[in-house]
């Protein structure tokens, strides 16, 4: 790579990292952080960079000397490019057919790298282009953003689990585990996640990473998400499934997790184990430490009432209403499926969520095994503000 590409790729690479983390590159990516940039850039841009080529590139940036020479394909830099530039969602077959001279490269290196004003000749024409720009993004807006849009109820059973089908319907997966993924339809009919390793709760060790975080885009300031699981009965440490509302996919936003989990982790004080009703919410990159908001014990568990547990948590449900600032958190529970809800909740908490995912995890725990988590069913339904 010559000189002045090196400065420029620089540049970009640091810029893609600053727009998924909303902070400045200082330190080589870690593989979960490597993994959640591949994974954004993938849901932008429609293609792909391998999170071990970023980790790698992350090292040469911030060190060219020490670091093993690193030569990214002109393909790995246009989209790259894409990304930064906010370029329209693409694919291979798209690009080879139509932008083989990978225009968003050269279109970055000259307006970050060369500088260069238009020449004299194309001033007016370069101005005019520019105008036209900025009148068609305010129709754009004015048309499809700023316009009232009236929410509509969604609701999915997950009888049909194909990749293209659960995007037809508005999913999208983040930071995919191959092998749970594909046991995602164990259960006839109803969805299958597993209690992998990761948390949104990051430590000291570990920065926020959710497997097969399933998720879709919310609309609307008022509304209701709720998640129904099948004969889920956490018996781990850590071990969960909920819901979790974020301001976006990588975690450097605020979020808010509602799970039904289980610990028995005291502090070193003996006592049973418990399964319990937790949320939690966190600032992302503002602040480390996230907030307990809502801890219910549901059973506390012990060889004489285990077969009794399993029992009332055949149907399980959780349901997240948010008016304006205010959370309200409910909860479902028993051998029946239509047991009433119970609030369990409230919490003012200002944030701006614009999805919202299924989870199944364990936190960073690594001596326990995964267990499966059935969904059969998710439900948005907006509601009124203000009421």
């Amino acid at each position: 790579m010559r000189g002045d590409e090196y400065s420029v790729f620089v540049l970009l690479f640091k810029e893609a990292c600053a727009k998924c983390f909303g902070t400045p590159l200082t330190k080589p990516l870690t593989e979960p952080e490597s993994r959640r940039l591949s994974d954004v850039i993938l849901e932008q841009s429609g293609l792909v960079v391998g999170w071990k080529s970023l980790k790698n590139y992350s090292v040469f940036v911030l060190d060219r000397k020490s670091a093993r020479e690193e030569n990214p394909s002109i393909a790995t830099l246009d989209t790259l490019a894409r990304y930064v530039l906010n370029a329209p969602k693409s694919d291979e077959a798209a690009r080879q057919n139509q932008d083989q001279h990978f225009p968003f490269w050269f279109q970055y290196r000259q307006a970050r790298h060369e500088g260069s004003p238009p020449a004299k000749g194309r001033r007016w024409l370069f101005i005019a282009a520019s105008l036209m720009l900025a009148c068609l993004i305010l129709v754009v807006l004015r048309l499809f953003v700023l316009a009232p849009r009236t929410a509509e109820t969604f609701e999915e059973n997950f009888h049909n689990l194909n990749d293209d089908s659960l995007a037809l319907r508005g999913w999208g997966v983040s930071h995919k585990d191959g092998d749970a993924w594909s046991r995602r339809d164990a259960s006839p009919g109803h969805l299958t996640l597993y209690t992998l390793q990761g948390d949104n709760w990051p430590d000291s060790n570990h920065a926020p990473d959710v497997r097969n975080l399933l998720y879709r885009k919310l609309s609307g300031e008022c509304f209701a998400v709720e998640a129904h699981l099948l004969q889920f009965v956490p018996k781990a440490n850590w071990e969960q499934a909920g819901l979790l509302l974020m301001e976006d996919t990588a975690f450097a936003g605020k979020c808010v997790r509602f799970s039904i989990a289980f610990n028995n982790y005291l502090g070193g004080f003996p006592g049973p184990g418990e399964i319990h009703l937790q949320a939690i919410t966190c600032q992302g990159k503002q602040s480390e430490k996230p907030e307990e908001v809502v801890h219910t014990t549901v059973f506390t568990m012990n060889n004489e009432t285990d077969k009794l547990v399993e029992e009332n948590l055949k149907y399980t449900a959780l349901r997240i209403e948010k008016e304006g600032k205010v959370l309200r958190f409910l909860y479902s529970a028993g051998p029946m499926e239509n047991a009433a809800f119970k609030e369990v909740g409230r919490h003012e908490f200002s944030f701006e969520p614009r999805y919202v995912a299924l989870v199944a995890l364990r936190g960073f725990v690594k001596d326990t095994t995964s267990i499966p988590a059935v969904f059969s069913l998710f439900r948005v339904v907006p509601m009124p503000c203000g009421s």
